[in-house]
């Protein structure tokens, strides 16, 4: 697969900024496969020019992508789609385990802690309703 093949649509109108929209896109693709791992992503300027974006815009994306794990930056070899669906997992599974001890800490009752989460999770999925 190419950079050429990457195609990020920008929706002026949209709720969220375009840095928002440009990382969404990304993991998505990542995680479904759209882009394998090793897939080689434009530059920052090369993808921001693409869009009609400022540079930082795309920047911050990146940024916000090598910090959740879905891609890695080889310095001068550019950025990558890293193992993503892996890195997702495990920091789902530590920050859930934080978050039980946590609960159990403060005294919640198991029922209390669960109904916790999935308002939180009911909170965080459902803006889009």
């Amino acid at each position: 697969m190419s950079p050429q093949t990457l195609t990020i649509t920008i929706d002026p109108d949209a709720a969220d900024a375009p840095f928002e929209q440009v990382r969404t896109q990304i993991a998505d693709r990542a995680r479904d496969g759209r882009l394998p791992v090793g897939y080689k992503l434009p530059t920052v300027r090369g993808l921001a020019e693409e869009l009609s974006l400022a540079a930082n815009t795309v920047a911050k994306a990146y940024r916000a992508l090598e910090s959740d794990g879905v891609i890695e930056t080889r310095g001068r070899n550019g950025s990558f789609v890293a193992a993503a669906g892996e890195a997702a997992d495990k920091e789902v599974a530590a920050a859930a385990e934080i978050y039980a001890r946590r609960a159990r800490r403060l005294g919640l009752d198991h029922g209390t802690a669960l109904a916790a989460v999935r308002d939180a999770l009911r909170a965080a999925y459902d803006t889009d309703a």
